[in-house]
C-alpha cells in the first residue's frame, strides 16, 4: 500500500519506518529541511531501541523515503497519517494548530479519494474538526479515521509491529476495510482490530494513559505514607501485585512521571472535563501528587545538609524521563537538578543517553560526565533520577574511592537497603 506519513516526529518516523518494514511504500514528510536530509542521508534524528536497524534496511529498499512537500505527501499515498505535534497549551489543553493547519491545506490540495488518518493524541472531537477543515476547500471525498498510537519510548518498535490492540475508529466501511487491510499483517498472533466510532477512539488513548499515571500516582502516595508509619513499600507493592485484578505493572514507587504523553494527556483530558462541565476530581490529584513528587527527595536532601545546600557538589544518575530514551521531557531530573541549582549546589551528571539534550537546557550550568563513575568524584552525595540498567550493579569500591562522602539519595529504589547500610552508604529511597 502507499502510504504517507506527515510529522517525523517520535510517532511519525516510527509508525512510517514499521508500516514500510511490512513492505507497503512510505513517504514521510516534515517541514523541516535540514532534519529531512540527514533521514535521506541515513540519520535517525531520535533514539529509539531497534529503530536504526529497520530504518537503514527501508531506505536501502526504496520502501521508506522523504520529503518537505504536503503536496508531494498528498500524492504519493492513499493513507496519509498525521503525526503532528499537539502540544500543551497555557490551559493545559491541547494546541491542534498544526493538525488543523496541514488538514487545512489538505483540503486544497487533494484530487483524489483519501484516508486522513488522525495518529496524534488528540482531544475528543477533533476528528469532526479535522473533517470540516478539509472540507472547507475540498471538492473530493475523503475520510478522516481517529488511529490512536500506544507507543512506549524505548519498546516503540516492538509495540507498533507486536501490538496489543490497534483502535480503528471510523465510520466509513471503506475506511475502515483499508485500515484492516493495513494492520493485518500487526496482528496474525490474534491481537484484536478494535472498530468504534471516532470520539470513543480519540477518548480511549486519553483514558489508557491517565489511568496508568494514576496507578504510578497512588503507589507514590503509598510509599510517601509508609515512611510516615514505618512500612515497607517494596512489600507492599508485592502484596498488591499478586492480585489479578490489580497486576504487578506500573506499581514501582519513585519521583513521578514525565514524558511527552502522560504529563500532557492527563493534563488534556482534565482541561476537556471542564470544557464540558465535568470536573475529573482524580486527575486533579494526580497532576497535583505527581508535581510535588518530581522534588520529593530534596526536603531529604535539605534535612541531611542542615538546609544548606550552597557549594554542595551533587552527582546526579540518569536524566531521561525514563531508561531507553533520550526524552527528557517533563523528567523529574530536570527538576531536581534546577532546585539544586537555585538553593547554590553544583552538578555533575551523567545519562547514557538524554546528555546532549540536557546540555541545551543547562549549558554549562552543569558538569556532563563522560561515565556514570566520573559523575561521582568529589561529590557529597549522589542522586538517582532514572533507573537505567548500567546503574543496577555498580562497582560500590569505585564509588566509595569517588564520592567525598557516602550519600545516595536514590529516586528509584534501585538497591537494597540492607546491602547499602552494610557498605556504609547513608542511603535514602521512596517509601522504605
Amino acid at each position: 500500500m502507499r502510504i504517507s506519513v506527515i510529522g517525523t516526529g517520535y510517532v511519525g518516523l516510527v509508525t512510517g519506518t514499521c508500516l514500510a518494514e511490512t513492505g507497503n511504500d512510505v513517504l514521510c514528510v516534515d517541514i523541516d529541511e535540514h532534519k529531512v536530509n540527514q533521514m535521506k542521508s541515513g540519520i535517525v534524528p531520535i533514539y529509539e531501541p531497534h529503530l536504526d536497524v529497520l530504518f537503514e534496511r527501508n531506505i536501502k529498499a526504496s520502501r521508506l523515503k522523504f520529503s518537505t512537500s504536503l503536496e508531494k505527501g498528498l500524492e504519493h499515498g492513499d493513507i496519509i497519517f498525521l503525526a503532528l505535534p499537539t502540544p500543551e497549551d497555557e490551559d493545559g489543553s491541547a494546541d491542534l494548530k498544526y493538525i488543523l493547519g496541514v488538514a487545512d491545506n489538505i483540503g486544497k490540495l487533494i484530487t483524489e479519494y483519501k484516508v486522513i488518518v488522525d495518529k496524534s493524541t488528540v482531544p475528543v472531537g477533533t476528528s469532526d474538526k479535522v473533517k470540516a477543515a478539509i472540507a472547507k476547500n475540498a471538492n473530493i471525498e475523503f475520510d478522516v479515521v481517529s488511529n490512536p498510537e500506544f507507543l512506549r519510548e524505548g519498546f516503540a518498535v516492538d509495540d507498533f509491529l507486536k501490538p496489543e490492540r490497534i483502535v480503528i475508529g471510523a465510520s466509513s466501511e471503506k475506511a475502515i476495510k483499508l485500515m484492516e487491510k493495513l494492520y493485518k499483517p500487526f496482528v496474525r498472533s490474534g491481537n484484536p482490530i478494535i472498530v468504534m466510532d471516532e470520539r470513543s477512539a480519540e477518548l480511549t488513548k486519553y483514558a489508557a494513559n491517565s489511568f496508568l499515571a494514576t496507578k504510578i500516582t497512588f503507589m507514590n502516595e503509598i510509599a510517601n505514607f509508609c515512611e510516615k508509619v514505618g512500612a515497607d513499600v517494596d512489600k507492599v507493592r508485592v502484596g498488591m501485585g499478586t492480585d489479578s485484578r490489580i497486576g504487578k505493572r506500573f506499581l514501582f514507587p519513585g519521583i513521578g512521571y514525565g514524558g511527552s504523553c502522560f504529563p500532557k494527556d492527563v493534563k488534556a483530558l482534565f482541561k476537556s472535563g471542564m470544557d464540558n462541565d465535568y470536573e475529573f476530581g482524580i486527575l486533579k490529584s494526580v497532576i497535583e501528587v505527581n508535581d510535588s513528587q518530581k522534588t520529593i527527595l530534596i526536603p531529604k536532601i535539605e534535612a541531611h545538609f542542615n538546609n544548606s545546600l550552597k557549594g554542595k557538589t551533587f552527582g546526579v544518575w540518569g536524566l531521561a524521563f525514563k531508561p531507553e530514551t533520550d526524552d527528557i521531557r517533563e523528567a523529574p531530573s530536570l527538576y531536581m537538578i534546577e532546585e539544586l541549582l537555585s538553593k547554590g549546589a553544583k552538578i555533575k551528571a551523567f545519562d547514557p543517553e538524554a546528555m546532549p539534550n540536557v546540555k541545551n537546557k543547562f549549558g554549562d550550568n552543569i558538569y556532563l560526565a563522560s561515565d556514570m563513575y566520573d559523575a561521582t568524584k568529589d561529590v557529597d552525595a549522589l542522586i538517582i533520577c532514572t533507573e537505567w540498567s548500567i546503574f543496577r550493579t555498580p562497582d560500590i569500591s569505585k564509588l566509595k574511592s569517588n564520592m567525598k562522602a557516602f550519600n545516595v539519595f536514590d529516586g528509584r529504589n534501585l538497591y537494597d537497603v540492607s546491602d547499602m547500610k552494610n557498605e556504609g552508604f547513608n542511603y535514602i529511597s521512596i517509601g522504605r
